[in-house]
């Protein structure tokens, strides 16, 4: 499958495409450690999102805490400047099983989905570490930008209605990551885009999984509801931002 055959039904998914004066920004010289930074964060949020996800609602607390476990290292590395990137790699792996809780119906689709995303967004994080290497990118704390909250703000707030909301919220954060990726690789530097490029089959992955998951735990006909946060995405996305991210709006 080509680039454009990939991108296709996430491109009908979006309902909205970014607008060039934001791909005009992010390529700007003064902002690529910015945008490259943004971007690990991003790796790591979507990792604990993912986890979030799989504690709250498919395991018990013995699993739990296995998953906190395989974050940890990572997590420490970001917020307390702990230990050596270059050892992540040994430490993506889980210490043992995760069992579904035996009253959650879904909890093993669930995990099957969301552990195989935790890995390969850490295994991500850890690449774009070696990006920030290579272009002598220092780590330095930032503050997120208004996007995920501004569409998790809409979640409701009654189960299971909560949790098929946050799924589609992550269908619709990794469905625009894979076209900023797509949108971003022919204005950078070619090794940065070949990554750029490398990301886009398993963010189209990540994206049906979320969606597959949030129309099977409904169990009925959830497209309004995709309808409605694909306008509040898009919304997000096309109206003026001053805060310059790697999901920020149209820069102010």
């Amino acid at each position: 499958m080509n680039t454009a055959e990939l991108l296709a039904p996430i491109n009908t998914f979006l309902h909205a495409t970014t607008p060039g004066a934001w791909v005009e920004e992010a390529t700007k010289p003064e902002n690529f450690s910015m945008l490259v930074l943004d971007h690990l964060i991003c790796e790591l949020k979507a990792s604990q999102s993912a986890m979030f996800l799989i504690r709250k609602y498919a395991v018990d607390k013995e699993s739990g805490d296995a998953l906190l476990a395989w974050l940890q290292p990572f997590e420490q590395y970001v917020y307390k400047r702990e230990g050596d990137w270059r050892d992540l790699p040994s430490k993506n792996k889980l210490s043992k099983s995760v069992i579904p809780r035996s009253d959650s119906k879904y909890g093993q689709d669930l995990i099957d989905k969301m552990v195989l995303l935790i890995k390969e967004e850490l295994h991500h994080f850890y690449q774009v570490l070696e990006m920030m290497d290579h272009f002598d990118i220092e780590y330095r704390s930032i503050t997120p930008s208004r996007y995920a909250k501004g569409l998790l703000r809409h979640v409701k707030t009654h189960e299971p209605d909560a949790l098929v909301d946050k799924l589609i919220c992550g269908a619709y954060i990794e469905a625009r990551s894979c076209e900023r990726f797509a949108k971003l690789a022919p204005h950078v530097d070619a090794k940065l885009g070949e990554f750029y490029i490398s990301l886009l089959r398993s963010e189209a992955r990540h994206y049906q999984d979320y969606l597959s998951l949030a129309t099977d735990i409904a169990g009925k006909d959830i497209s309004e509801r995709i309808a409605y946060f694909g306008e509040v995405e898009a919304e997000l996305i096309t109206t003026n931002d001053s805060d310059f991210k790697f999901h920020s709006g149209l820069p102010a």
